[in-house]
């Protein structure tokens, strides 16, 4: 039988004001807890997605937290508040990560601590060990990419909108961006194909009013200009050489440009001299690898990898 997990919640004040929600899970008394793992959710979601693989990790002996970003559900609080991040609020979001780790490592300091990020909390998990890598003991890529098509275009045309009364406003570009990811799978029924062969996993999604959600302008062009930033070759060469890291895809993830953007970002990683980089492309999986058809192979995977790193 499958031992019983506790989660609990808890807020923290990040320095701008924002009261940020975060979930905790840890495994049963039974189980002595060997490490953290703290993960950063996407965009237009949040953490409470992650309890399954939470709940399986605490099994073997993984404490977990996952806070809401800035501008998501229970750091929202309500929907008018979707997306709403503060004027500097890519950095903010990132920073608020850090917050929490600086919190997990008060509350358990015998114990090393992974960071998992998936899609955009990849992004912030890229940042994240450009500045703090040190700090943890690895990092997992879910669902990353390391390039964007028409970026610079997309941010100057974005820029024109934040200027005037339209920075707060639902941002056509990021809605292009969720309707291009889902062309290569007609017959569309949801709009949301795109991010797992698993029907039901989808509709979860559909019917969650706290996934999917616009982002605005403004938020759309912070999160644009975070990906610009932290691509350049000397931030990449700030990430720590000896850092352990695991990159997982889906082969049929646009958002990875099914697996060339992954690889871009891993091979300019090579080329600073990162080598603990370990790698798996899933077959036909696609975004959302921890909801896919596959996902018990992806979860073991991740287990496998973690204990891996502490030998």
């Amino acid at each position: 039988m499958e031992a019983k997990t506790h989660e609990s919640t808890f807020t923290f004040t990040d320095p701008d004001g924002f009261e940020i929600f975060v979930y905790k899970w840890v495994p049963a008394p039974d189980i002595t807890p060997k490490a953290v793992v703290q993960i950063a959710h996407g965009a237009a979601e949040h953490a409470l997605r992650y309890k399954r693989v939470a709940q399986f990790l605490n099994t073997a002996g993984y404490i977990v937290y996952a806070n809401d970003h800035r501008g998501h559900n229970k750091t929202a609080g309500t929907m008018e508040q979707a997306s709403m991040v503060g004027p500097d609020g890519w950095n903010g979001i990132v920073k608020d990560v850090k917050q929490l780790t600086d919190i997990i490592k008060e509350e358990n300091p015998a114990l090393p601590v992974f960071l998992f990020g998936h899609s955009m909390g990849s992004l912030i998990a890229q940042q994240y060990i450009q500045e703090w890598g040190n700090e943890i003991k690895g990092v997992i890529l879910s669902g990353t990419f390391g390039m964007l098509p028409e970026l610079e275009a997309t941010i100057t045309l974005i820029e024109k909108t934040v200027q005037g009364p339209e920075a707060d406003v639902p941002s056509a570009a990021f809605g292009a961006m969720f309707a291009a990811f889902n062309e290569p799978f007609a017959p569309v029924k949801t709009g949301f194909e795109w991010l797992s062969r698993d029907e039901a996993e989808v509709q979860k999604y559909v019917d969650d009013s706290w996934c999917g959600f616009p982002f605005t302008n403004k938020m759309t062009l912070g999160m644009l200009k975070g990906g610009r930033e932290i691509w350049k070759a000397e931030k990449e060469a700030r990430i720590p050489k000896e850092l352990p890291m695991f990159v997982i895809s889906g082969d049929k993830d646009p958002v990875g440009g099914n697996t060339e953007s992954v690889k871009a970002l891993m091979s300019r990683y090579e080329e600073h001299g990162i080598k603990n980089i370990t790698y798996k492309f899933y077959a036909d999986a696609r975004h959302e690898i921890l909801n896919e058809t596959n996902r018990d192979e992806v979860h073991q995977d991740i287990l496998n990898w973690l204990d891996g790193q502490l030998g």
